[in-house]
């Protein structure tokens, strides 16, 4: 479903090349921007419009920024942690 949704966010030129670098982390974080919109089907994906797909993208965006500022901040943490076990 979610990869159906990808293709056509590509058809569309809507990705950026980063994004479509990144195919599989983009088809996970969009299905679940799916799901949380109630879209559970790719004749659903397939009858969106320009604009809905707009609004899909910018969730997918959304999710991808703040998993990487979690992701980001978790490593900080971890070295800071690592630094307190090697300095006692």
């Amino acid at each position: 479903m979610s990869e159906f949704a990808y293709f056509r966010l590509m058809s569309k030129n809507m990705l950026t090349m980063e994004e479509q670098q990144h195919k599989d982390e983009m088809i996970t974080l969009t299905e679940q921007v799916l799901d949380a919109k109630g879209i559970e089907c790719d004749s659903k994906i397939s009858k969106i419009s320009e604009e809905k797909l707009r609004e899909i993208l910018e969730g997918v965006r959304r999710l991808r920024k703040r998993n990487k500022k979690n992701n980001k901040e978790y490593g900080e943490d971890q070295r800071k942690e690592e630094l307190d076990i090697s300095i006692q």
